[in-house]
């Protein structure tokens, strides 16, 4: 048993020498190792002669007796110097060695070179020891580490065969589309969130518009001594009526256009004007803060609406309920009960000049306009906002009703901007009249009329929103040259027949040029947009 153990530790000491041997040269090259070698070597024969019986007396007897060899002991005792000098070094420097060759290999070599303690203790708490270093130091790869060398294992795979269709696009392939989708890498179905997988996206079909007959000026109607500011027509299509900066209201025959009547009672521009359908009643409105009622049966005012604090500046009758709608400086829209005269509803919300008021019999059965560049409908029962449009950029200056279909059109100087009754923005007119928009009319026929404040007239077509015709106003002789914008218009009761009111006081008339033909008057040229959607 005693020769066993000692066996068991001469061969553990021989493991631990050699490894110290083999850091050695990793660390200080050949020269190093060799002398560690010698060292080695030197201790083996030391501790193989002193292991024999005969040899252990002969020491004690040479110890004893004095004739032990003083030199071969100091050589030994040198070299055991020198190779604990060399574990000692190897232990200390091993760790910054193996640091350096970490670098420079990017692998596990050098860390794998390292080994633990030789100082003494079992070679297998080393061994673990060791191995629970390198696991510290070798991180593991962490998700998006493996998802990175996934995708690059499967580029690498498609690489490899023969080259093919990109993988870009997904290619629309049925009714089920997530089942056609790519799966992303932040989940199974992140791709079917956008437009473009859904469905293509296919250039819309804009209509194009239809030729119409050129709108000429055939009468211009002197008689007012200031700006003709409004204009209503007569629901018998028989007479129509205009207000002026001169403070007076005149009646003048459609057909022929001679004066019928002028009447006065303002003291102040009359900036808006609506005639009754269902009674005798014409109403006006002024920059005099004053809202009238006039029987036209005696030509006199028979009621008086007093409440704006400021000019008003637009004046509505509801188609069906005895009630007038009136706007004005005061950023307000005032209600009035036609017979009591006494104010229905304050609609406040607006931040500007309340510029145009539009009403209908569904709901909303108000629309209002501003100078603040929002349109506002409004819920007449509760006397609410249903809804506040922000689309426009400048001041909303008109706005007109389409008689079929459930919506109408704004005008400012950014657009002119088409919108349904609900709220929805529909689309806007292709192309801009690049002026300030006072006034809009529109037709049976589907035609809108735009004027600017410059005297320019705009022709569009509603479906199409193409403008096929432009005009310019002509001031009459002896008027400024500045003195040409347009405040109002309106069409007849046919729509054959166009009104306008400009700055040089005169009342002009348009109607469709009735010889025209496509190949001697062609429209203006239409391009579809293409930046532009249809709703």
């Amino acid at each position: 048993m005693p020769t066993k153990t000692a066996n068991a530790v001469e061969a553990l000491a021989n493991a631990l020498a050699a490894r110290s041997v083999r850091r050695a040269d990793a660390l200080f090259g050949e020269d190093r190792a060799t002398v560690a070698a010698a060292t080695l070597g030197g201790a083996r024969a030391d501790r193989a002669v002193g292991d024999g019986p005969s040899s252990r007396g002969a020491t004690r007897s040479g110890m004893h007796g004095g004739y032990g060899d003083d030199d071969g002991r100091s050589d030994g005792i040198e070299r055991a110097a020198r190779l604990r000098l060399g574990v000692k070094i190897a232990d200390e420097y091993a760790t910054v060695r193996a640091w350096a060759r970490d670098n420079e290999l990017k692998g596990g070599e050098g860390i794998a070179a390292r080994g633990a303690t030789t100082r003494g203790g079992d070679a297998k708490d080393a061994v673990r020891e060791r191995d629970g270093e390198d696991k510290k130091r070798r991180k593991g790869a962490s998700d998006i580490a493996s998802m990175i060398d996934a995708l690059d294992d499967e580029d690498a795979r498609d690489d490899s065969g023969k080259a093919g269709p990109s993988k870009a696009l997904s290619v629309f392939k049925g009714e089920d589309v997530k089942a056609n989708l790519p799966v992303s890498i932040f989940g199974k179905h992140a791709n079917a969130s956008t437009g473009a997988n859904i469905a293509k996206r296919l250039a819309s079909q804009w209509p194009e518009p239809e030729w119409r007959a050129p709108w000429k000026l055939y009468r211009v109607i002197s008689g007012h001594q200031g700006w003709v500011r409004s204009v209503a027509v007569d629901p018998g299509n028989e007479w129509f009526v205009t207000g002026s900066a001169d403070r007076t209201i005149k009646v003048w025959d459609l057909a022929s256009g001679s004066l019928k009547l002028t009447l006065t009672g303002h003291i102040e521009q009359v900036t808006g004007l609506v005639v009754s359908p269902r009674h005798p009643y014409m109403f006006s409105c002024g920059m005099d803060k004053k809202v009238k009622c006039w029987d036209l049966e005696y030509n006199k005012v028979i009621r008086n609406y007093h409440g704006h604090l400021s000019g008003v500046y637009s004046i509505a009758m509801h188609p069906t309920l005895d009630v007038i709608m009136t706007g004005g400086r005061d950023s307000a829209c005032r209600v009035w009960d036609m017979r009591t005269k006494k104010e229905v509803y304050t609609l406040s919300g607006h931040d500007n000049t309340v510029g145009c008021i539009l009403a209908q019999d569904e709901n909303p059965q108000l629309i209002t306009s501003s100078y603040d560049s929002t349109i506002r409908l409004w819920d007449l029962a509760m006397g609410k906002t249903i809804q506040t449009l922000t689309h426009h950029k400048k001041g909303v200056r008109a706005m007109a009703m389409h008689k079929k279909e459930f919506a109408f059109v704004s005008a400012s100087a950014d657009n002119i901007k088409k919108f349904s009754c609900h709220g929805d923005f529909l689309h806007n007119m292709l192309s801009q009249q690049r002026a300030i928009v006072n006034t809009l009319a529109m037709n049976d026929d589907d035609l809108i009329v735009s004027g600017g404040d410059d005297g320019s007239m705009c022709f569009w077509d509603y479906k199409s929103g193409h403008c096929f015709q432009k005009e310019k106003a002509i001031v009459q002789p002896g008027s400024l040259e500045a003195e040409c914008g347009i405040y109002a218009s309106a069409f007849d009761v046919t729509g054959s027949r166009l009104i306008t009111c400009e700055a040089d006081k005169t009342i002009k008339m348009w109607k469709e040029d009735p010889d025209a033909t496509p190949e001697h008057n062609p429209i203006l040229p239409f391009e579809p947009p293409k930046n532009i959607r249809r709703h």
